[in-house]
């Protein structure tokens, strides 16, 4: 057997149906679609109906939550970082923010800001300013010598109103529980 002699089984091929191609093709005039109206026409179509019978976009659960406000974070591992000191992308005695990470070309964009994960090595003694950063990482440049600035995130005024109010009813409600006492 050679290659030009390879074929698929019979019958594992179907030719298409050719729709719409007069009275002898056993698919003419309306080619399949019934008598006009909506359903006729092409493109046009009732968004979901299924005759009375419950959609299934509503016969499904709804799944997961999209937090309105969602912020994104360019996120870089300790081991990323000493990957650019090692190449001299970064140099290690300046202090280390998105600016320097977008212009020494680790990131592309600005984005929310950055988040540091502490996958990897670090040995360079680095002074980084960051948004997030997990606890391996800053364990990890703590321990490379280095320091981890958190950038503070803004609390608005009506938040900071709020948080002392449920404060205040955290402690009201403690107050009122009389403690066990022990006989």
């Amino acid at each position: 057997m050679r290659l030009n002699e390879l074929k698929d089984n019979p019958g594992s091929r179907k030719s298409r149906l050719r729709i719409g191609r007069g009275i002898g093709s056993g698919m003419g005039k309306t080619g399949g679609r019934g008598g006009k109206g909506q359903t006729a026409r092409a493109g046009v179509r009732l968004g979901g109906f299924e005759g009375g019978q419950m959609p299934l976009h509503r016969r499904l659960p709804k799944r997961g939550f999209n937090k309105r406000n969602q912020r994104s974070f360019n996120e870089i591992n300790v081991g990323r970082l000493q990957q650019a000191v090692d190449e001299g992308r970064i140099d290690a005695e300046k202090p280390i923010d998105v600016a320097l990470l977008i212009e020494a070309g680790i990131f592309r964009r600005r984005l929310d800001g950055v988040r540091l994960l502490g996958d990897g090595e670090l040995k360079a003694k680095l002074a980084l300013t960051v948004n997030h950063a997990t606890a391996s990482a800053k364990a990890a440049v703590e321990k490379a010598g280095g320091s981890i600035k958190l950038i503070e995130k803004k609390v608005l005024a009506a938040d900071e109103a709020k948080r002392k109010k449920s404060a205040a009813k955290k402690a009201k409600t403690s107050k009122a529980k009389p403690a066990a006492s022990e006989d």
